[in-house]
């Protein structure tokens, strides 16, 4: 059997815990890439590729960040406003970066408003309204951010990032580990760098649901 890879979807209904499918996460100082284990430099290009080459790349900041709970969560904030803002300077006409928070955990029901947040328990709502290609979840608490990545995995083609404080997240794409100002500030940096190196897509991501 060939082993399991961590790809954008839509890959299935109920798509497996990639943990489950022998997926193991990061030591510090690498991340991963659809499962597999590289160097965090390696992490950092990539990142920067696919947010250059998507549609719509889209930061997730979550609870963590959002709120000024401490002093570090502040200046995470402000690096995140620092990632956004150069993406919007370095992608190409027809490109449109967002940033769409997650302020909160909670079901909302009878519906979200998915021009202005996303939710763990139904972010396929958010992607598919925006047409969300590539996105970033940071900040996010990381049982919450696991529910979020799979079931984007299961019904969209979107590209999944995770910045993690902890281990890293084995259902993303890509993820990196202990998250830190000077992490989302290397990201920023290497986005910059690849400015104009990269051809974007200007395609829209594929659902596996009629929206």
């Amino acid at each position: 059997m060939s082993q399991y890879r961590v790809l954008p979807g839509p890959e299935h209904f109920l798509p497996p815990a990639a943990a489950s499918m022998g997926i193991r996460l990061p030591n510090p100082g690498e991340a991963h890439i659809n499962g597999v284990i590289v160097s965090e430099e390696k992490a950092y290009e990539e990142a920067a590729r696919q947010f250059l080459m998507a549609k719509v790349p889209t930061l997730f900041p979550g609870p963590l960040v959002l709120w000024a709970w401490n002093e570090k969560a502040a200046k995470k904030a402000t690096a995140i406003r620092h990632l956004y803002n150069t993406l919007k300077e370095c992608v190409q006409p027809g490109q449109k970066p967002m940033l769409i928070p997650m302020p909160d955990y909670r079901p909302k029901y009878p519906k979200i408003n998915p021009e202005v947040e996303i939710n763990p328990n139904h972010p396929n709502l958010t992607i598919w309204h925006n047409k969300i290609d590539c996105c970033m979840f940071i900040g996010v608490h990381c049982h919450q951010a696991n529910l979020s990545l799979k079931i984007i995995r299961g019904g969209t083609s979107c590209y999944t990032i995770a910045m993690c404080a902890q281990a890293g997240h084995e259902d993303a794409m890509l993820s990196f580990r202990d998250a830190s100002v000077e992490k989302i500030m290397t990201l920023a940096d290497w986005v910059r760098k690849l400015k104009g190196t990269v051809q974007p897509r200007l395609t829209s991501a594929k659902s596996g649901a009629s929206n």
